[in-house]
């Protein structure tokens, strides 16, 4: 199923639902509230509206600014790993047969373990799968610690070898910790309440026609349930419906193969 297909099916419920529910609360709200009152104090209701107003819309902008730059940096902490997952295998053909075999093995295990175990992991916080991965990148480096390299050019190999695998599990630190990096409960319950609290808002202003009211209360209220639902999807950048792709270590694991082929040729 397509993303955007997937995102309009969850998202569509929910905008309606919202919008509905903001049209019964105003239904029931005008059947007790006299519209000659809210005439009369329609002043000062609109400077309270555009006070509350402006706060939220301030609020919203900031959290939507911080959580989408925290997914892009989560994406870029992924291409960045697979790249340096792919520059590691590559950088270790260099090294004697029995190191390299055992290190471009071990890197095929991780990735897979990645993409198979670790992603779903971080989306719902399995601490006990990310520390079952982890012991397989441990297991890379028990590999390299355990290569003997045999000449000069070999030393140099294994030099950039030890480099390139201090960046990978960096930005393997990296990519966990903006996994677990989440908007704060306070904050959560802030921009709900606000929310409800603008909608609610909303049916303060004194409108001659109902349909008027519903329709400029149903669209505020639909606006500000996709801005949250935005929200809360970036913020799961491994879960969400708009989750970071794969398919950087999925070409990872393509160059891998491509790698093994060319060995099995040199070999024969």
């Amino acid at each position: 199923m397509p993303r955007w297909f997937r995102t309009l099916l969850h998202l569509t419920p929910i905008v309606g639902l919202v919008s509905l529910g903001s049209v019964a609360g105003l239904l029931v709200f005008r059947m007790f509230a006299p519209l000659a009152d809210l005439h009369a104090a329609a002043n000062e209701l609109g400077n309270y509206l555009q006070t509350v107003g402006g706060i939220y819309a301030v609020l919203l902008a900031f959290v939507v600014y911080v959580v989408w730059n925290q997914f892009n940096e989560t994406r870029g902490y992924l291409d960045r790993e697979a790249s340096a997952l792919v520059d590691l295998h590559r950088t270790a053909s260099g090294l004697p047969p029995r190191s390299r075999a055992a290190i471009q093995s071990g890197l095929r295990d991780y990735i897979d373990a990645v993409m198979r175990d670790e992603w779903p992991a971080m989306g719902c916080g399995d601490d006990a799968t990310i520390d079952r991965v982890s012991e397989l990148i441990e297991q890379v480096w028990l590999a390299i610690h355990g290569c003997k390299p045999t000449n000069d050019c070999q030393h140099t190999i294994y030099g950039e070898v030890l480099g390139r695998f201090n960046q990978l599990t960096d930005l393997r630190t990296s990519r966990l910790s903006a996994a677990r990096a989440r908007i704060p409960l306070a904050m959560t319950i802030l921009l709900y309440t606000g929310g409800l609290l603008t909608v609610g808002s909303v049916y303060l202003l004194a409108f001659d026609h109902v349909w008027l009211h519903a329709l400029v209360t149903a669209a505020l209220a639909g606006a500000i349930a996709h801005i949250l639902f935005l929200i809360r999807d970036l913020d799961d950048a491994f879960s969400g419906d708009l989750q970071v792709s794969r398919a950087a270590f999925e070409r990872a694991r393509r160059s891998f193969d491509r790698v093994a082929h060319i060995a099995d040729a040199d070999a024969a």
